[in-house]
């Protein structure tokens, strides 16, 4: 990149006569000099445009295979619209109105697997509003390695009592319904108990599914790769948990018509079938999967995620930064920017006001084109993002993306005031922001060390368009690679706009002691 390819034209002048202006004028004046700059409007508009288009783009390539053509392949949706995965082993009967379950589980163990069970794996009982994947549910389980928990409609966890269960130390566990609310309980004895915890699932039919359930989520093998980076794999592990002491009370209910049931679909990749079989009074269920919120990580399909769809930000970024450093460069190649100062009463005032009208345009600029991308999205795609968020989410992430997109000009800019050449400024600018980004995001870097660019470089903007929650209950690769942030998304926009401020202060004491 030359300076004569991305400087002013030759008929450039500038629109500040000689002389005072108040700040007002100033801005005035640089919003007229940005107009009049073929060069820099189409900048912009090239900026928004290839933000929109790659991300309809995508909105069309990136698909998950769904086994039913006829219906929108957007994965389980929970009571809150969230994306969900709900599969496990269900033993289960009909249980209407108020009532009760109640089991012992003695062991919890892994089935036919190398080594031991994930820590989230779980055996327990569970209220379920339907055979739906889905639906409304209530749960209070022992795990591998989290101890006895209480857990309802996918993204609710609570604590119980920490330890692992077996025949010397079994856990007693419960569940009672009353109209709308369901509480949960455990025991060492069966005599005694503690409650674990109360919810209420909002419109719970009268009849529901009560039982026994067993789950474990897909383990995940990390290998090394050459440049430092790490590939997942996910394979299925099976647990094992073994009931007694099971007893159901309340309409509909009778000790002779416990099912056994796949929910959630076929094997796949991540989960296998699950078995079932009861001699006398014990109940020994098998299962595979998860009941959990979904989360973007190894163990998914690459589903479409608002982020996702916003990746023409990465490319309209770089000409963001381009546009950024020959609004000022220009002047410094044209010998304007003497004029320029000698119209402002203070020295610093006619760079704010290039500050300030750059960010204006490049945000007003963005804005649309997000909120296109996301509109585009919804069109092309019928049944929605893959991972939904809140609308609250999509407008920060709308917001979010054209003021990164801002600050980033803003940054190149003063980056360009002191260094004077929009070569130089723009590779440095690039450096800062591009280059962290894509060590951090494609997996060339290990997790820590990319997790710490995104902490301290000017990179650590890009947060403010994340928007896929952790969520303590389940294991996942929560790295930049998946889309999550080490800080959240207004502290990494907090840490570009810093990063500004510095290369704006340090432009005013440049344009101060050089070009007084």
């Amino acid at each position: 990149m030359s300076d004569t390819t991305t400087d002013a034209p030759a008929s450039y002048r500038s629109a500040i006569q000689v002389g005072h202006a108040g700040f007002a004028q100033q801005l005035r004046a640089e919003w007229t000099k940005f107009r009049t700059v073929r060069g820099w409007v189409a900048g912009l508009a090239a900026a928004a445009l290839v933000t929109v288009l790659i991300g309809l783009v995508g909105a069309h390539t990136v698909r998950p295979t769904c086994e039913d053509p006829n219906q929108p392949c957007t994965g389980a949706r929970g009571p809150g619209g969230e994306a969900v995965t709900d599969r496990f082993y269900f033993v289960h009967q009909p249980l209407t109105g108020d009532g009760t379950i109640t089991a012992r589980v003695t062991s919890l163990v892994p089935d036919g697997a190398k080594g031991g069970l994930p820590p989230w794996a779980k055996a327990g009982i569970v209220l379920k509003a339907g055979g739906r994947a889905g639906s409304a549910y209530a749960a209070v389980m022992a795990t591998a390695g989290h101890g006895v928990r209480m857990q309802h409609n996918y993204t609710h966890d609570a604590a119980g009592s920490p330890g692992t269960v077996s025949d010397a130390s079994p856990q007693w566990l419960r569940l009672t319904r009353s109209g709308d609310t369901v509480t949960g309980y455990r025991s060492s004895d069966g005599a005694r108990w503690t409650a674990v915890g109360a919810v209420r699932l909002s419109g719970l039919p009268s009849p529901v599914q009560a039982g026994l359930f067993a789950a474990s989520p897909p383990a995940t093998e990390s290998t090394s790769q050459k440049f430092g980076g790490l590939s997942n794999r996910g394979s299925p592990t099976r647990a094992t948990g073994v009931f007694d002491h099971v007893a159901l009370s309340g309409a509909g209910s009778g000790d002779a018509t416990w099912r056994g049931e796949q929910m959630g679909g076929p094997a796949d990749d991540f989960a296998s079938d699950g078995t079932f079989r009861r001699a006398g009074g014990t109940f020994t269920v098998t299962g595979s999967g998860d009941i959990a919120p979904a989360v973007g990580g190894p163990m998914t399909a690459g589903g479409q995620t608002i982020e996702r769809s916003l990746a023409g930000t990465f490319v309209g970024l770089i000409l963001v930064i381009v546009v950024g450093a020959t609004f000022i460069t220009a002047e410094y190649r044209r010998g304007l920017v003497r004029t320029t100062l000698m119209a402002s009463p203070r020295r610093g005032g006619a760079l704010m006001a290039k500050a300030v009208v750059l960010g204006a345009v490049t945000f007003a600029a963005g804005l649309p084109a997000a909120a296109a991308v996301l509109a585009g999205q919804w069109l092309v795609r019928p049944g929605g993002f893959e991972f939904p968020v809140g609308t609250l989410t999509e407008l920060r992430v709308v917001a979010g993306t054209a003021a990164l997109l801002a600050v980033a000009a803003v940054l190149a800019m003063a980056v360009g005031t002191v260094l004077r050449r929009s070569a130089g400024a723009v590779t440095l600018v690039f450096a800062a922001i591009v280059l962290p980004y894509i060590l951090a995001t494609a997996s060339i870097l290990p997790a820590g060390p990319s997790q710490w660019l995104l902490r301290l470089t000017p990179a650590a903007g890009f947060a403010v368009q994340q928007n896929m929650p952790q969520y303590a209950q389940v294991d996942s690769d929560y790295t930049p690679a998946f889309g999550y942030f080490p800080l959240p998304p207004w502290g990494g926009f907090a840490v570009l706009c810093a990063w500004t401020a510095v290369a704006l202060g340090a432009a005013v004491f440049m344009i101060r002691r050089r070009d007084a």
